[in-house]
């Protein structure tokens, strides 16, 4: 039997049924109609700040006719809203820098160091995110009291570091330990320290997971509103959560300049995680596999 004859009569396996399935309407529609309700209350605001108060009071579901830029001008043009901008921005900023100096330290030494102790130190930060910060704001405060940090930005920014660490260490922990030993045995080889090691190979394997925890601890710290609450009592240190709810409670008889102030408050979050959401899940999907 020649080749092409033995070729022919082998019987090829069927092809395997796809897995994935066309979506059907009905899913469609249940998403559109998630989709819809997420996004409603922000449009609603967005374009509210646009409407007058009459506007809103006569139809609260409408469009702006005429639309108006007054309520935004007037917050942007005001010193208030950038002096919190540049306060949320001072807190996210050093929160995100300490959480990712401090955080990928302790996930190099959990990850990559034998010693006794280590399984139940890494269930300790692993048991920290079943701690709500509401649970300890009492305490909290009277530790940051006695510390001197009372309505001031540091104060905000070492407990946000805290409560921050576990989220950090949890994810970055399996990035560092999916380094082979090899790269690491043939680094000391080479004449490398260990300081050297983690320098010019942790660092740059582990920079999905550091992005991701990065981006994380910025969107938490931006969006924190009952820490600064207890510790802030000067407008001048407010961040843009307590700045929305001290303009609201000054402007609470227009409603329209409050939509545009929180609004406006959103933008910077929202962009964000819009432009760095595929980094979020390609860093939770790395931790996953390692």
């Amino acid at each position: 039997m020649t080749s092409a004859a033995a070729l022919a009569t082998l019987e090829l396996p069927p092809p395997r049924r796809q897995r994935m399935r066309r979506a059907t309407p009905a899913v469609w529609f249940v998403a559109l109609v998630v989709i819809s309700l997420m996004l409603g209350p922000v449009v609603y605001i967005i374009l509210g700040g646009f409407r007058t108060n009459s506007q809103i009071t006569t139809d609260p579901g409408g469009l702006p006719d005429p639309w108006v830029w007054k309520n935004y001008i007037d917050v942007l043009t005001g010193g208030v809203f950038w002096q919190q901008v540049l306060n949320s921005a001072v807190v996210a900023i050093a929160t995100t820098a300490g959480v990712i100096a401090l955080g990928l330290m302790a996930s190099y030494v959990l990850a990559r160091y034998r010693f006794r102790g280590r399984g139940a130190m890494y269930a300790l930060f692993a048991a920290g995110l079943m701690f709500p910060i509401t649970v300890a704001i009492t305490p909290l405060y009277i530790v940051v009291r006695d510390m001197g940090l009372i309505n001031s930005l540091g104060g905000v920014i070492l407990p946000q570091i805290a409560f921050a660490l576990p989220t950090t260490i949890i994810i970055l922990v399996p990035f560092l330990r999916a380094i082979p030993d090899e790269i690491e045995e043939a680094a000391f080889i080479d004449g490398c320290s260990r300081l050297g090691f983690f320098w010019r190979m942790v660092l740059p394997l582990a920079v999905p997971g550091v992005i991701t925890v990065g981006i994380l601890a910025f969107i938490g710290s931006w969006n924190s509103y009952l820490l600064p609450l207890f510790l802030l009592n000067d407008n001048a240190n407010f961040t843009l959560p307590l700045g929305v709810q001290a303009f609201s409670s000054q402007y609470s008889v227009d409603t329209a300049k409050v939509l545009a102030f929180t609004s406006l408050s959103m933008i910077p979050a929202l962009a964000f995680f819009s432009l760095f959401e595929r980094r979020i899940v390609g860093g939770l999907t790395g931790a996953v596999k390692g």
